[in-house]
């Protein structure tokens, strides 16, 4: 069943499509070599070539160039080895050169694929239209002062990749999905850090609404959404108001528009430029940029292995299921953690402490993975103490806790609380023969009623402060018990 938002006239369609700006990871920027730190003092990481000044020429960032054509290898899209720097002309305050170095009618790489699962199971093909490199602007702060805007050059010439998709999307929970997919692997190609909330992975959203059948109406450009769930609720908000306008008899001009996060809703920005606005012509201080396809090929074989192809290698060697496999590869640190932990052992038990006991702690400690008290080293230790039958699952929790309390490794923890489980049966059957020699009453009963069984196993247990190994006292019980 399609998506559709019912109007007064009956259901309407959807069509999005997203231009995602993911600031390239470099230590340089694009054109010149100023940093690129997040969180620098305002005006502290910019060059002459940032700045604007006169006779200065930019030089290409060939890691920048690389990180594009990873990217494009890994969104399976076609990497151009010709492409050509145009000067997109306009004029904004955090602009200093008065116009965008960028590349609009022969970017570096051209089509290509995501794939994207959505929440009933079902896979759909996100085309990419293109990948281009261009320079970010500055940015513009309006709030430091009642009648002054204050400018910070840091962020002006750093390398953006502008990715552009297909009008292919056609729900909020479509979009949700393709951005959360990019961003993996931007991630994990180590192309884009994705931190939304920093501004170096943000989308316009281009929405339009139509009738079942029609041909595709005039959309609308959403600027600068800074969050996977902003960018939904915006899709929504903005399909709204288009249906509203046509369904009042009106028509929708195509425009930029903001979204109000707090009201839920947008509001007109400007009329939507066309190209022929930007006077776009060849960047006369930069060649055209040629890659030699043998550097291409080497850059593909330095490709690390991408989430969907990790997923499968889970589902299919270790015998997850989907699901799990899904939630471990879903950020690159989590999925480097599991393997960890998964190595030499049992694959099933290691993905369930980690998505269960593991994560539990994380959450109540609130860190993230990057910054646990617990090593995958430490929590691979724990799980050999198991294994080896010196914990039993139940103090292996108890241990788990502790690691994360202090930090510490799991085996100094059992030497120094005593927690080392007793496996020696002389032991357990000492135990429990005091328990049932203590209670012939509940031996009687356990006659007529076999589900006491489970409160003889907890006496035992708790004789033994703990410390049995469950499945040696369940045995030697039931031995005894039914002799």
């Amino acid at each position: 069943m399609s998506y559709t938002i019912e109007g007064q006239t009956g259901p309407w369609e959807l069509v999005i499509g997203l231009e995602v700006h993911a600031q390239v990871t470099s230590q340089a920027k694009l054109f010149s070599g100023a940093a690129t730190a997040f969180g620098a003092a305002p005006n502290s990481q910019v060059s002459f070539v940032d700045a604007g000044f006169p006779g200065m020429l930019p030089v290409i960032n060939r890691e920048c160039v690389a990180q594009a054509v990873r990217t494009g290898l890994g969104l399976n899209a076609q990497v151009n080895p010709w492409s050509r720097f145009d000067r997109k002309n306009y004029f904004y305050a955090d602009l200093p050169q008065g116009y965008q170095i960028s590349q609009f009618a022969h970017p570096i790489v051209g089509t290509g694929v995501v794939t994207v699962e959505l929440s009933d199971g079902s896979v759909k093909e996100i085309g990419i239209t293109r990948l281009h490199l261009e320079q970010d602007a500055g940015k513009s702060i309006h709030d430091q002062h009642p009648t002054k805007s204050y400018i910070d050059l840091n962020r002006s010439g750093v390398a953006l990749m502008e990715i552009v998709s297909e009008p292919d999307m056609r729900s909020p929970e479509e979009a949700g999905a393709y951005l959360t997919k990019l961003r993996q692997i931007l991630r994990y190609l180590g192309t884009c850090d994705g931190n939304m909330e920093e501004g170096s992975l943000r989308a316009d959203v281009n929405v339009s609404v139509r009738k079942s059948g029609e041909a595709f109406r005039t959309r609308c450009e959403v600027k600068n959404v800074n969050s996977i769930r902003f960018v939904m609720q915006a899709v929504e908000a903005e399909a709204r108001r288009q249906i509203e306008v046509w369904e009042s008899g009106g028509t929708v001009e195509q425009e930029t528009r903001l979204f109000d996060t707090v009201r839920g809703e947008t509001r007109s920005m400007r009329s939507k430029e066309d190209a022929h606005d930007y006077r776009y012509f060849p960047d006369p201080d930069l060649p055209p940029l040629v890659i030699d396809p043998a550097w291409i090929e080497e850059l593909r074989a330095g490709l690390p292995e991408l989430p969907d192809a990790r997923r499968a290698r889970y589902v299919n060697e270790f015998g997850l299921s989907a699901y799990d496999a899904s939630v471990l590869v879903a950020e690159k640190e989590t999925a480097a953690f599991y393997e960890e932990v998964a190595a030499g052992r049992d694959p099933k038990v290691a993905a369930n402490w980690v998505m269960g006991d593991f994560f539990a702690m994380l959450n109540r400690l609130g860190k993230g993975i990057e910054d646990s008290p617990v090593s995958a080293r430490h929590l691979g230790a724990l799980l050999d103490l198991i294994a080896d039958r010196t914990l039993s699952g139940k103090m292996a929790k108890e241990v788990l806790e502790a690691m994360g309390e202090t930090g510490k490794p799991p085996g100094t923890i059992v030497e120094e609380r005593g927690l080392r489980q007793v496996t020696d049966t002389g032991a357990i059957e000492a135990a429990v023969d005091a328990i049932l020699a203590a209670n012939p009453d509940k031996v009687a009963q356990y006659r007529e009623k076999p589900t006491l069984f489970g409160w003889f196993v907890g006496q035992v247990m708790k004789a033994m402060k703990g410390q049995g190994n469950p499945a040696l006292v369940n045995e030697v019980l039931k031995a005894k018990l039914d002799a």
